[in-house]
């Protein structure tokens, strides 16, 4: 039986993470046991990411502790990781893609039904998001965005205690905690207009290049297509040498239909575009070109 230790940040939403996949490792199995590690984004709470140094924020310190060997298998939500990985290590598996929707989560004192998602006009939403900002100033220009951080609990209560009208959130996220949202107005924002981050709603589950026994089993668990397809999302990131801090969505669904949002900055014109994918060679290119037109 082949022993595994999972590093995991420490939040409900990654332990929920990696408790899944402990389960699906010891149906194969394999004995598991998780290790939290807290990363830079986990310490430093009162700044937005665009004031954060350099790029994964939420998955150096993990990445670190697979190199040095104190952990096996590192759970990562996979929009966090960087779209060049440090050298000897390597994604293994991806998931199966949850709802890869935004949700926007509105106290009900601050809705209006005749408004654009129902939410009151010059609402303050909570985000600290630039691909969130740079599309909800798009559709609604009323509103104030005010920078966001916490875990999605943390959030949540932010929201509850009167802090922000409305704020924005991963619908994947808030499913896997199976929090009561009733309290709210929850509107779940169309990922072919509201589009997401790469790879928003699948987990990637990262190893050492080297470790060839888990390899193995890791494969057992992939799912190709969802790789196929968060790979060309992923690559339109890397070739505007992208992280967190920029204003970016892209989301090929099921269809392999690819909805694409840029703005040069927060406050700038979103360039929409779309495709129907035919030929996943040489397509993330094609963006590139295009959005330079």
């Amino acid at each position: 039986m082949k022993h595994i230790v999972i590093g995991s940040r420490g939040s409900d939403l990654a332990l929920w993470q990696a408790n899944f996949v402990q389960s699906e490792l010891e149906k194969l199995g394999c004995s598991v046991e998780i290790k939290i590690i807290k990363t830079q984004g986990d310490r430093i709470q009162h700044l937005s990411f665009d004031k954060l140094e350099g790029k994964g924020f939420f998955t150096k310190e993990i990445e670190d502790a697979l190199l040095n060997g104190s952990i096996d298998l590192a759970v990562h939500s996979h929009k966090d990781l960087e779209t060049t990985p440090p050298k000897s290590l390597t994604i293994a598996c991806v998931s199966e893609r949850a709802n890869p929707a935004d949700l926007l989560l509105i106290r009900k004192d601050s809705l209006d039904t005749s408004q654009k998602w129902n939410l009151k006009v010059e609402a303050n939403v909570g985000t600290s998001s630039a691909r969130r900002k740079s599309q909800l100033l798009n559709y609604r220009a009323d509103a104030t965005v005010t920078d966001l951080r916490g875990n999605v609990p943390t959030r949540i209560d932010k929201l509850r205690q009167g802090h922000y009208d409305a704020i924005l959130l991963a619908k994947a996220g808030v499913d896997r905690l199976e929090l009561d949202l009733s309290e709210f107005h929850a509107e779940v924002l169309d990922p072919t207009e509201f589009i997401p981050a790469p790879a928003q709603g699948v987990l990637g589950l990262q190893i050492r290049e080297t470790d060839h026994e888990l390899a193995g089993i890791m494969q057992k668990m992939n799912s190709p297509k969802t790789a196929q397809r968060i790979e060309l999302e992923r690559k339109v990131l890397n070739l505007l040498d992208g992280g967190c801090q920029l204003p970016l969505g892209v989301y090929c669904d099921e269809n392999d239909h690819l909805y694409v949002s840029f703005a040069k900055g927060v406050n700038e014109k979103c360039i929409h575009l779309d495709y129907s994918v035919t030929n996943f060679e040489g397509m993330a290119e094609k963006v590139i070109s295009d959005l330079h037109k």
